[in-house]
């Protein structure tokens, strides 16, 4: 049988996701360290988890509605209005879907036309573009520069909006950079969308991971926002729970509707033991959320300034829980540079070209691990450098 004339040509396309290949080397390997996974070192908290196993216990093992338990849409709507002051109603304007991931391919289908154009800032996470490139649509990149913070200025926006823009990816906190858009960035993004029929989606994964007293502000909250922004989040990140699968999409209901239908026959719904888990997570989990935060700060501040005296230049990494150094004093692209350290110290890292072309020349190091991890990882770095 020729596959090639059975598989869908832009599939074949589409490039691997590049975090998973020192992933898929480093598991053949002994005595490998890795700073690579962007998942978070502690269980799930006990109550959480305590939760979902009283909805097995009690027999709540059924379907839910499509867009999730009625109980935890409402808390979703508190919880949105408490942290972000948002507004949002529980019928018809929040979906609960199979972590955000999934929000975010169901709201880009839900608008998405051969052709539209998809304003997508760059490094950011690994699925945006490979989403829009399935749909038909053309990825606009917004290259975000360390001079800026890769923070996406409204010049650059402005620049990269045209007649067939759909939509922007807003993408922060963000993964790899750590960069955050206070709201004076975000105002300034608002001026240029104001009048425009552009929507946001906005990728709010890590908005509770923010450092150094800065607070996350949505986009949503800014004036006249709301009703062109989808405001996409989940548990995974914020309550260490990735593996129960699941995220949200709040939005405009006329969105919404149609994400729904698109979640509707795809998945059906989210998981129901994970939707329980998830209710406890909202209404008492801030103060388990606060610990692993703290934690994580101190983490933060051991890997910057690790890397840092290393002679590897590190920006302060205000949210997520990701450092990027720059490893242009090397000499090496991004991909040798983590291919000779994994080889020559057994330490894994991804490289910034993941997170699109506008990585280069950058690492992403998760610091989602113990002290000691960090600390062994920073110190076979040190030796790579020295042999280098």
């Amino acid at each position: 049988m020729d596959y090639t004339r059975i598989l869908s040509p832009t599939v074949v396309g589409i490039k691997p996701s590049g975090i998973r290949k020192y992933f898929d080397i480093a598991e053949s390997m002994e005595g490998v360290i890795s700073l690579g996974v962007g998942e978070p070192d502690f269980a799930t908290p006990w109550e959480i988890r305590k939760a979902g196993i009283a909805s097995l216990e009690n027999g709540k093992t059924r379907y839910t509605s499509n867009s999730g338990l009625e109980s935890l849409r409402e808390e979703i709507c508190r919880y949105v209005e408490r942290k972000y002051g948002v507004h949002y109603e529980a019928k018809g304007e929040v979906l609960v879907t199979v972590g955000g991931s999934e929000a975010i391919d169901a709201c880009i289908r839900a608008i998405a036309c051969p052709g539209d154009e998809i304003i997508i800032p760059q490094p950011s996470y690994v699925c945006y573009e490979p989403i829009a490139r399935l749909c038909g649509c053309t990825p606009v990149i917004i290259e975000t520069k360390a001079e800026n913070d890769f923070k996406v200025t409204p010049e650059e926006l402005m620049a990269a909006i045209t007649p067939r823009t759909k939509a922007l990816i807003l993408p922060y906190p963000c993964n790899p950079t750590g960069a955050i858009m206070e709201r004076a960035d975000l105002e300034a993004i608002a001026q240029v969308l104001r009048g425009t029929d552009v929507l946001v989606i906005s990728d709010e994964i890590y908005a509770e991971l923010t450092f150094g007293g800065e607070k996350h502000v949505s986009i949503a909250s800014i004036e006249g926002m709301q009703d062109r922004c989808v405001l996409v989040n989940g548990f995974s990140k914020t309550f260490s729970m990735t593996g129960w699968r699941l995220g949200f999409a709040c939005g405009p209901a006329p969105i919404l509707k149609q994400v729904t239908k698109i979640h509707q026959f795809a998945i059906m719904c989210a998981p129901t033991t994970s939707q329980y888990a998830a209710i406890e997570a909202l209404r008492n989990g801030d103060d388990a959320v606060a610990d692993m935060i703290e934690e994580y700060d101190m983490r933060r501040r051991l890997i910057v300034d690790g890397f840092n005296k290393l002679g590897l230049v590190c920006r302060e990494p205000k949210g997520a829980f990701y450092a990027f150094p720059c490893i242009r004093s090397t000499g090496m692209t991004s991909d040798e540079f983590c291919e000779k350290l994994l080889y020559a110290e057994r330490v894994a890292l991804v490289p910034g070209t993941a997170f699109g072309l506008g990585g280069e020349g950058f690492v992403r190091a998760s610091y989602c691990y113990s002290t000691d991890h960090i600390r062994e990882a920073l110190r076979r770095v040190g030796c790579f450098l020295k042999n280098l």
